[in-house]
């Protein structure tokens, strides 16, 4: 088919436990490698990074993650540690419904801590406001490492539940998909459970409670993403404005875009929403971007995510014209991960007023929209649905597009 349009502390004592450790991958889920590493080592492998997985946590700061309590939650070694200070929460400043979500944890002797799932930004009851998946020992609660609090216990008998509790690396791996959890320790299916009336979406958010524990490789995958970018659906999600030199053709599974200025439009129109896309530069230094909650019809009067692979001084952290993933003209991307001629992939969360963005699953933006609310994104914080657009941005652009995915996030249940 071809189709062409014209148109916070210092560090803390639980540093000295901080050891190697791995645990078993399956295909789509992220593989173990242990963070000591520079940003652009991360521990996504170039196969997980198409699948859609995203680091949470860029292994040397608390970038995308707010405390909310004063404790010494710090970076140590690649994780996230904490020890002393008042109970309280890290929480993602992002939020998440359906996804797999793989993470590694350790904890001391005594430590009941947790992570939980769909919160609010302040969870006060885990019957009521969100999933806590408990991290203590048996004795420390009566629900042990794996289960959700209030909810459910984890699998086993005693004896077996008791075996599980170590001091060392483990991992949980968690599938959540319009309320139907399972969760894997090290492996082993601990829990399966089904909330009759799911939440719907909220934030991911680490505990601390008493005793100090680290978390590190925290990884997620969104689910439910549907492509509209393929032979059989490219036809009817986008459409070209004309008027406009630019020329869109859709071929093989690749939109190629070239010349401009000019837009290709989504015909549905998003919210909050998940979005993941896989684009290339066919040039150096050119620009590009992909709007949205644009205003339907109307062109590229939305919020831009940009597309500029440049950097000054030979240092990917100075992004030339705000650089890719960034936010355009409101906030510059943080390091320039993407290289032009190379595929990249961008994911981009947009919920209420908050977005963020990940090049190659490294987190590279993020942006609370605090203005009055306006119609056009270019004058004020726009909530209303509004349309995907991307970008034709002069006569020198030429870039390809494939596997635009997308899903519109649930409304949070409260």
């Amino acid at each position: 088919m071809s189709t062409r349009v014209s148109s916070l502390h210092a560090p803390c004592i639980f540093a000295a436990i901080l050891l190697a450790g791995g645990c078993g991958s399956e295909k789509t889920r992220p593989e173990t490698v242990v963070n000591s590493h520079s940003p652009f080592e991360l521990s996504l492998t170039a196969e997980e990074i198409a699948a859609g997985w995203i680091s949470l946590f860029d292994g040397e700061s608390l970038f995308g993650w707010t405390a909310t309590s004063n404790a010494n939650w710090t970076v140590v070694d690649g994780a996230i540690t904490v020890s002393q200070g008042d109970a309280g929460f890290l929480r993602s400043n992002s939020q998440f419904a359906d996804f797999e979500l793989s993470v590694e944890f350790k904890s001391a002797l005594g430590t009941n801590s947790g992570i939980f799932l769909h919160a609010p930004e302040e969870p006060n009851d885990p019957l009521a406001d969100c999933y806590e998946l408990n991290i203590a020992d048996v004795g420390v609660s009566p629900f042990p490492t794996g289960s959700f609090v209030g909810r459910l216990g984890a699998s086993g008998n005693e004896a077996e539940r008791r075996a599980r509790d170590k001091h060392e690396w483990q991992s949980f791996y968690i599938r959540a998909l319009n309320g139907v959890f399972t969760v894997e320790l090290d492996g082993e299916r601990v829990l399966e459970y089904t909330d009759p009336q799911p939440l719907g979406r909220g934030h991911i958010i680490l505990q601390m409670n008493s005793g100090a524990v680290a978390f590190r490789n925290i990884k997620l995958r969104p689910l439910r993403l549907r492509d509209m970018m393929t032979e059989s659906t490219y036809a009817n999600a986008w459409t070209g404005t004309k008027g406009r030199s630019a020329t869109f053709e859709f071929a093989n599974g690749e939109l190629s875009v070239q010349g401009g200025p000019g837009q290709l439009e989504s015909r549905e129109r998003f919210s909050d929403f998940i979005a993941q896309t896989e684009i290339k530069v066919n040039g150096e230094g050119l620009n590009s971007g992909i709007f949205f909650r644009n205003i339907p019809g109307e062109f590229q009067q939305g919020y831009e995510s940009q597309i500029h692979n440049g950097f000054a001084d030979n240092d990917r952290s100075k992004p030339v014209d705000f650089g890719t993933g960034a936010i355009f003209r409101r906030q510059a991307a943080r390091r320039i991960v993407a290289n032009d001629h190379a595929w990249f992939t961008k994911t981009l969360i947009c919920t209420e007023n908050h977005m963020a963005v990940w090049v190659n699953g490294y987190p590279v933006t993020e942006w609370t929209d605090e203005r009055p609310e306006h119609e056009n994104p270019r004058q004020g914080l726009r909530l209303t649905a509004g349309t995907f657009t991307l970008q034709a941005h002069d006569p020198t652009t030429d870039l390809s597009f494939r596997k635009f995915r997308v899903t519109e996030m649930p409304k949070r249940r409260d």
